[in-house]
């Protein structure tokens, strides 16, 4: 098989690889302990210009350089911060000069040497000794300040972390979200359990699931659309505050707020109602807005906030529907009605269907919250208890902040006559690809073993993220979104 030719970037950049071999050195590195993350590097500096500091180690990527005599600037990042690096002819040896001398952008090196200001108060490293920790073969993205494909960035997002400004910092702070909420968790002592990706029945929600094939037991499975029943039946066995925080798949669209493939989580606390969920849902995100800044603000859109301080607003389903949509929910004359006004299709519809599109297509959009919607249709929600005065209305809310459901919540129904009965009952009709068209026997018999009263929450950790770190987009909060294949040109509408 023949090798591919090197562009003359790459070409270049193996040139300097030969050169720093020919020295004796490794141009891939070696161990490097002891350094120091930058941003603890800077707080060593001596706050006076000209005054020789703390002696550092530090490794990073280069990121900028420019020369001024017999002076070289390099800025270095690490994942807490940049700094500059100073070499000075006069303070290295001859092969360490000439060493400096491979260096190209996107390299990564280690550095030893002193904290200084300059004249200009400019924090750095005069550097003592350099080392080079990996010679990178690949041109950064040209004039990477200003890069705009972001179908390119979100393709290499390695490239994305490195040279686009903020995103690095707010995938870490997706990372310390998610800590947050464990933390919150463990403090409420539940327990994190991991339950299977791959289903036989595909339940929990409703929604096209992802099919797959098992090739030794020759069965057809799915990849898992929700946590909810696996995690139910762990509370029959026992488990009385438990979660799972992982991904679950959706054979569906891909839009600002959806990804195929995304992150949940569900808690389940025996003993609880969806009031005890509620508590708990102010407290997980409360806890996250906290372990990320240092006020209860934060900022939304380029002139917006979202003050997050609580307690957070309860309205019902129904009365927002009379107030927003101008109709009584309880009529179904006048609920089709303002359903036409919207474009809603209102045929073979079930009321209760109908009166939900309308409340998503007049409510939504003045939810700006953090609210909690409490006390929907009953039809709608199959694995809700109802409230004891009223069957027709279930136990459930949902969480809305700028218009986005953030979290959907229930009073967990427990009697599995009942629940055999909605099942078969929203069955009806179903067509073989949707995710609910098959019964989950083995769930109806886990609560027929009985299972305790208890309330239930899911959170898209996503959209979490989404709203905390001001991002309007799902991509730009997941590493790795689902695109479409390279050069594949968009479906017809």
């Amino acid at each position: 098989m023949s090798k591919v030719k090197p562009n003359r970037f790459e070409a270049e950049r193996i040139k300097k690889l030969e050169k720093i071999q020919s020295l004796g050195l490794d141009p891939f590195g070696q161990r490097f302990d002891g350094h120091t993350p930058i941003a603890e590097a800077r707080d060593q500096a001596p706050e006076e210009s000209g005054v020789d500091g703390e002696e550092v180690r530090i490794a990073g990527r280069i990121m900028l350089r420019r020369k001024a005599g017999k002076l070289r600037f390099y800025d270095i990042k690490d994942w807490t911060g940049k700094i500059q690096l100073l070499f000075s002819r006069g303070d290295l040896t001859e092969a360490q000069w000439e060493l400096m001398g491979t260096l190209d952008l996107g390299d990564l090196i280690g550095i030893d040497g002193c904290l200084r200001r300059t004249e200009t108060g400019e924090i750095s490293v005069f550097v003592k000794e350099l080392t080079v920790l990996c010679k990178s073969l690949a041109q950064p993205p040209e004039k990477h300040h200003s890069v705009k494909d972001v179908e390119l960035l979100l393709r290499q997002r390695s490239l994305d972390l490195i040279y686009t400004e903020g995103v690095l910092e707010k995938m870490l702070q997706r990372s310390q979200i998610i800590d947050s909420v464990r933390q919150t968790l463990r403090n409420h002592k539940f327990a994190e359990v991991e339950t299977p990706m791959l289903h036989a029945v595909a339940g929990g929600a409703a929604a096209r699931p992802f099919i797959t094939h098992h090739n030794t037991l020759d069965i057809q499975l799915y990849m898992r659309i929700a946590l909810e029943l696996h995690l139910k039946r762990l509370m029959v066995g026992g488990i009385e505050r438990v979660y799972e925080i992982g991904r679950v798949f959706r054979n569906e669209g891909i839009d600002a707020t959806h990804n195929p493939e995304f992150t949940m989580i569900e808690v389940y606390q025996a003993y609880g109602d969806y009031e005890t969920m509620m508590d708990l849902t102010e407290a997980i995100v409360t806890d996250a807005v906290k372990a990320i800044s240092d006020t209860m603000q934060l900022p939304w859109g380029e002139d917006q906030t979202i003050d997050f301080s609580g307690p957070w607003e309860r309205k019902k389903y129904y009365d927002l529907v009379k107030e927003h949509a101008g109709c009584d929910p309880h009529d179904p004359a006048a609920v089709a009605e303002v359903a036409k006004q919207h474009g809603i299709e209102t045929e073979n519809v079930h009321p209760d269907v109908l009166l939900n599109e309308v409340f998503e297509a007049t409510c939504e959009e003045h939810l700006i919250g953090p609210v909690f919607v409490i006390d929907y249709p009953a039809s709608i929600c199959p694995l809700t208890k109802r409230k004891k005065d009223d069957p027709n209305i279930a136990e459930r809310f949902e969480l809305f902040v700028h218009g986005m459901e953030l979290a959907n919540a229930y009073t967990e129904l427990n009697d599995p006559l009942l629940q055999e009965e909605l099942f078969k009952t929203q069955l009806s009709g179903l067509s073989d690809e949707d995710s609910m068209a098959k019964m989950d026997t083995d769930f109806i018999k886990a609560l027929k073993v009985g299972m305790p009263p208890a309330g239930g929450l899911g959170i898209g950790i996503d959209r979490l993220v989404m709203l905390l770190t001001n991002s309007h987009s799902i991509r730009d909060v997941i590493y790795f979104p689902l695109l479409r294949p390279e050069g594949q040109p968009a479906p017809p509408e």
